[in-house]
């Protein structure tokens, strides 16, 4: 199959690049595509084996860093390629180190229908790395989906998506509705007093584990009746980073179900 022709852009003025800049910095709904950085990233998605959650990303086009080679991953996904420039591949992903090779993904809609037994909720989490960072605590401990609360940065933005280390290509993604409360064991990740240890709470599924903002919690969150409040027990710290509350409060629900095996 031969090739097609490599594109050189050099300035931040082609009609091209402004296009595609001006689309990747779109987020949430409005959202059309994304890009995956380095090949650690690409390499994530093309080994990805949940079919689902890896196809709402198609691939576009191939993007390479001026000068460098063409790579093994342009060979085997044979698409458009366009060369840029140090500056402008710093422009597009922000990094002060810009990597050798891109790969620009169409994102479709998200998933509709039924939702699975075993949910991650994050809500409230702006900094896209910390997102990325609950994701790939998910997925490391068999949950099935995420469900996508208000306030959350993008969770297909190139820093969330790093941040995941490639979790989204395993996790369906979706919004959340206020119709998702009529199904599922909700619990609330909460480092208020009257919130329960995790250890004694109802952890059966379908299960929905929502963590909230580091910073404000679960404040002006009106919750229906159903939604149980846990807590991580400490000592000498007042709370934990968000990332890291997800990462014990998953393992503590893989635990409990083994234990139900």
């Amino acid at each position: 199959m031969n090739r097609p022709e490599t594109l050189l852009l050099t300035s931040k003025s082609n009609p091209r690049f402004r296009q595609m800049y001006t689309a990747l910095n779109k987020n949430g709904a409005k959202r059309a595509c994304t890009v995956l950085f380095g090949e650690k990233l690409i390499s994530e998605w093309f080994d990805s084996k949940n079919l689902v959650a890896r196809n709402r990303l198609s691939p576009l086009r191939w993007l390479r860093l001026e000068g460098r080679n063409t790579h093994s991953f342009e060979m085997e996904l044979p698409l458009e390629t366009w060369e840029l420039t140090e500056r402008l591949m710093i422009e597009l992903s922000g990094m002060a180190s810009p990597q050798d090779i891109a790969l620009v993904m169409v994102v479709a809609e998200e998933p509709a229908g039924s939702i699975p037994n075993r949910v991650i909720v994050p809500w409230g989490i702006q900094d896209p790395g910390n997102l990325g960072s609950i994701l790939r605590s998910a997925v490391a401990f068999g949950f099935q989906e995420a469900i996508i609360g208000p306030g959350c940065a993008d969770p297909f933005s190139a820093k969330a998506l790093r941040g995941s280390m490639g979790a989204a290509f395993f996790l369906p993604l979706r919004r959340f509705s206020a119709d998702h409360y009529k199904d599922g064991n909700w619990i609330a990740l909460d480092r208020g007093a009257k919130a329960i240890p995790i250890e004694d709470v109802d952890i059966s599924e379908p299960l929905r584990l929502m963590v909230g903002n580091e910073g404000h919690g679960w404040r002006d969150v009106n919750f229906p009746p159903n939604v149980i409040r846990a807590t991580i027990q400490t000592s000498c710290v007042e709370s934990l980073n968000a990332a890291v509350a997800v990462g014990i409060a998953c393992y503590e629900v893989s635990k409990g179900s083994r234990g139900q095996t």
